[in-house]
């Protein structure tokens, strides 16, 4: 399979590409791509060959519920970002060019490091099913929620965690943090909480208390798949959920596809590191438009360009 985008010198080092994570997902996403554009219709129908069953149909046609669960989303949604890059660099050739940085949140950071050229995406497809399937597993062995913290600063909510025995998951921005764990410990956290002035908390509906210490079962089930995978050293950095650094060799890139599983998505300090190193533009592409939101609230003055139809990939770049 050619190629996501080109990757002759120089890179352009003012544009970085990012693709969402888990919770962008919806039912009919993808569908106009599918029906309209070669490319994307290779990939969904390679897709639905790798995993044997039509992921494709559960993109386009649901059940919800069913799209929903940890194991299909994570596929679908790398699949639909992928599609949505596929079609943009063969409709703006300019897009050809690579960029400085890619970077992806949580199983985003799959379709980033395929546009970076060192994941295969048939490889990206499996692992990402296996890692589904094992965080839902996990899920299910250390039953726990997650919520989101608005309007607390991190070390309150880290001093929240610690009374209540909940973790920080995700940091996305300056005050809008998710924390997880045993439900009791994220109920007492969130009364904490609002007792430290948090602006609001909100619980979320979701399998497991992801990227924390409860996924520690999927991250010791992910060591052996990327051992084994065919991991090359990306041809752009990739900024790293756990880090929040550029990683441009294939042995960091196993660390971090294992670690990132039970440890904090560091989303926030991502877009601070992007913007301090000059990027300007943000192009994100899969569905809905969480990444860029939160990018154009911290770094006011960047063009963040969203990818996410067959409508947006015509006009917008």
């Amino acid at each position: 399979m050619a190629p996501f985008i080109a990757l002759e010198e120089p890179a352009q080092a003012t544009r970085a590409l990012v693709f969402p994570g888990q919770g962008a997902q919806s039912v009919g996403m993808g569908k106009d791509l599918y029906d309209e554009f070669p490319s994307a219709r290779e990939l969904y129908d390679r897709a639905d060959e790798i995993l044997g069953f039509r992921l494709s149909k559960l993109c386009f046609e649901g059940p919800e519920e069913e799209l929903q669960q940890t194991r299909n989303a994570q596929p679908a949604i790398a699949v639909t970002s992928l599609a949505l890059l596929k079609v943009a660099t063969e409709l703006t050739p300019q897009l050809l060019k690579k960029p400085a940085y890619v970077a992806g949140h949580s199983l985003g950071e799959y379709p980033a490091l395929v546009a970076a050229g060192a994941l295969q995406f048939d490889e990206a497809v499996r692992l990402l099913r296996t890692r589904g399937e094992l965080m839902q597993a996990a899920g299910d062995k250390n039953p726990g929620t997650m919520a989101a913290v608005l309007g607390l600063d991190i070390p309150d909510c880290e001093e929240v965690c610690r009374e209540a025995g909940a973790e920080i998951c995700t940091v996305n921005a300056p005050g809008q943090i998710v924390i997880g764990g045993r439900r009791e410990a994220v109920v007492r956290a969130l009364d904490y909480a609002k007792a430290r002035g948090a602006a609001r908390v909100i619980p979320m509906s979701v399998s497991g208390a992801f990227h924390s210490s409860l996924m520690r079962p999927a991250a010791d089930g992910m060591v052996q798949p990327v051992a084994t995978a065919a991991i090359s050293d990306p041809i752009v950095p990739v900024i790293a959920n756990c880090t929040a650094t550029p990683v441009t060799q294939e042995v960091q890139i196993r660390h971090e596809l294992v670690d990132q599983v039970c440890r904090p998505v560091q989303w926030s300090r991502t877009v601070d590191f992007l913007g301090e190193h000059g990027v300007e533009t943000f192009i994100e592409f899969g569905p809905g438009r969480v990444l860029t939101s939160i990018i154009k609230r911290m770094l006011r003055k960047s063009n963040c360009i969203n990818v996410n139809d067959a409508t947006s990939v015509r006009v917008s770049l």
